[in-house]
């Protein structure tokens, strides 16, 4: 009865030890084409307001992390079948991907904005058929053909860096992107030749209550984990901190 008892309590204690060390480390999975929120710079290492959110979580967790970089659309689909624990990829909040996968608390409101020629030739209520890119599988691409149908001609893209590309090449009128994903582009192109076509749109039912990290369905105790961190690195001033070198102010 004694050596059971003593069973009990070693497979007891064994259980939290287990518990407590299942994330020395956490596997991310990003896509990191999209400044300055995730991107490769010229060392080769994955960076950017995501990246060094997320980093900063780990550190919170006293865990490790790691980034693996991977097309936009794989993302959800890679998560559910196991291949990382976790996605950062200005990953909007949407009721359909709410259906795959669970969500932490936003980090981040989203809004688009449209990019074209300057002066612009037009304005946006001015888009009937214009030929506009934007990145295959986003909420923007859900957006315009929701808002627009087919009184524009939409092209999708891997990247919306290969969009922006095409409008430099003059096969597009407009692409339409992430705000500081257009104004960091716009920053690296300061020749004036581009700018923002009317203001930023903000529509939570497209673009979402905000930028999450998603883990699988049922990882609920990941997801708090990454709550309780997300709160204190906001607390600590770290999120503040990261947001200002990214973004010169802070977000909420």
């Amino acid at each position: 009865m004694k050596n059971y008892f003593l069973m009990i309590i070693l497979l007891f204690f064994m259980n939290g030890a287990l518990n407590a060390g299942q994330w020395k480390t956490i596997q991310f999975a990003t896509e990191a084409t999209y400044p300055p929120f995730e991107f490769i710079d010229p060392s080769g290492r994955i960076t950017g307001f995501d990246i060094e959110i997320a980093s900063a979580l780990c550190q919170q967790m006293k865990v490790d992390c790691t980034f693996s970089n991977q097309s936009f659309n794989s993302l959800i689909p890679s998560l559910k079948l196991g291949k990382f624990d976790a996605i950062i990829a200005a990953l909007g909040v949407t009721e359909e991907r709410e259906k795959e996968v669970s969500f932490t608390h936003a980090y981040y409101e989203p809004s688009g904005s449209f990019v074209g020629a300057m002066p612009a030739s037009f304005s946006l209520s001015q888009l009937t058929g214009k030929v506009i890119g934007v990145q295959q599988g986003s909420v923007f691409e859900k957006y315009l053909r929701d808002k627009y149908g087919v009184s524009v001609k939409i092209k999708t893209y891997a990247s919306v860096q290969d969009a922006f590309l095409d409008l430099v090449l003059g096969r597009l009128d407009a692409v339409l992107a992430d705000t500081p994903i257009a104004t960091a582009w716009l920053k690296r192109n300061e020749d004036n030749q581009f700018g923002l076509i009317g203001k930023p749109v903000v529509d939570h039912a497209y673009f979402g209550t905000g930028y999450a990290i998603a883990v699988r369905k049922g990882d609920a105790e990941l997801r708090d984990a990454f709550n309780k961190a997300l709160a204190e690195i906001k607390a600590n001033g770290t999120y503040e901190k990261i947001a200002k070198k990214y973004f010169g102010r802070a977000i909420h």
